[in-house]
């Protein structure tokens, strides 16, 4: 997959979430060592924000430079019930 390209939406689960800064760090296998998300990206209503060990659909791609650290950066981060 080149730079830039997105992929199509995978589960994963939350390893880290920071509410004070807006980002946190979601784990799939198909985005070995980590996937950057921003609050922003949270496809929910009210106060966006996730918790560890939470399982979300994640759709992400690869940029081509790593963002904060990261080869992924997350394009839509959706809730799963449960």
């Amino acid at each position: 997959m080149g730079a830039g390209a997105a992929a199509a939406a995978v589960v994963a689960t939350v390893r880290e979430w920071r509410d004070e800064e807006g980002w946190g760090v979601l784990d799939s296998a198909r985005t070995p060592g980590g996937c950057f998300g921003h609050y922003s990206d949270i496809r929910t209503s009210g106060f966006r924000t996730l918790s560890p060990g939470q399982q979300v659909d994640l759709v992400w791609e690869a940029p081509g430079f790593k963002q904060d650290g990261y080869d992924y950066r997350a394009v839509s981060i959706v809730p799963r019930p449960g």
